[in-house]
């Protein structure tokens, strides 16, 4: 989908090309992109131009409600989000808010942002795709403030790599929002981590591809990964964090290594995994011995 080798065949599909594009727009025009409520219903309308749906570019015309699931199956409402009449100057208001703060430097851009994020899940302006909306803002504000990570690494799959954490965190900061007595505290705290997170993981692949060596070939790349790899991996682990090699090297140089002895191969097909039988490359262990 992502390659434009196939057509959408699902609505899972249709939403997953939908993002794509509105992904690449603000990766290729995010200093164009002003944060206003006329952009914002452009990027949501982007977003689901693929599905079938009728509202894409149009705030909500029904209530809707914030509610989990329960073991027992049972639905619990966890938050009432502004009615639709509230919804547009709700949105006007954020934006120009957040505009107006920025403009006098009154509070650091990565306060900021989670602030904004906050009020618009509160809001949760759509009748569908405020999470995905609410992501794609996040990377808009983060490359408009100069934190362009999210080019290289994931900010969409750190999150969902901490859902938990971050329902936590967003149940904890929306607490008596609607009186403007609400902690934002836990969800600065939780994006905070999450941006650290992936400027961390791109630190870490930038070293992969430094210590290697600038003349290394795949296989030099992908055995100082895994004599750094703490537990086990996958081939996709390999190739997240070395995006500069292919596929099929990776796989052949995974071969190899197994061979040789210096990681071992556990599973097979897609259950396939691996893990390195010494920790450090020969030279750490030369020098800590």
């Amino acid at each position: 989908l992502c390659e434009d080798k196939t057509t959408p065949k699902n609505r899972d599909e249709k939403e997953i090309l939908g993002y794509r594009n509105a992904l690449n727009l603000i990766h290729e025009n995010y200093p164009y992109i002003p944060v206003k409520p006329n952009y914002i219903l452009q990027l949501h309308k982007e977003l689901l131009k693929f599905t079938n749906l009728s509202y894409g570019g149009i705030f909500k015309n029904t209530a809707n409600e914030i509610d989990m699931r329960l073991p027992d199956g049972t639905m619990q409402i966890i938050f009432k989000p502004l009615l639709p009449y509230e919804t547009p100057q709700a949105i006007e208001n954020i934006c120009a808010s957040y505009e107006n703060t920025l403009n006098k430097e009154l509070v650091d851009p990565l306060l900021l942002i989670p602030c904004f994020i906050l009020d618009f899940l509160c809001i949760h302006p759509f009748n569908d795709g405020n999470g995905r909306m609410s992501r794609l803002l996040t990377l808009l504000l983060l490359y408009r403030s100069g934190y362009v990570v999210g080019q290289y690494i994931s900010i969409e799959k750190a999150i969902a790599d901490t859902k938990e954490v971050y329902y936590e965190s967003l149940a904890a900061s929306d607490e008596n929002w609607h009186t403007e007595k609400n902690n934002p505290r836990p969800f600065i705290k939780y994006m905070l981590g999450i941006i650290l997170a992936c400027y961390r993981e791109f630190e870490e692949r930038i070293t992969i591809s430094e210590q290697a060596g600038a003349k290394s070939t795949a296989y030099d790349i992908v055995r100082y990964y895994v004599t750094q790899k703490l537990g086990r991996f996958t081939k996709n682990d390999v190739l997240n964090s070395c995006p500069n090699i292919s596929s099929s090297s990776a796989a052949a140089a995974l071969k190899k290594l197994t061979e040789e002895g210096v990681i071992s191969r556990y599973g097979s097909g897609k259950n396939t995994f691996y893990a390195s039988n010494t920790l450090h490359s020969t030279e750490q262990q030369t020098h800590l011995r």
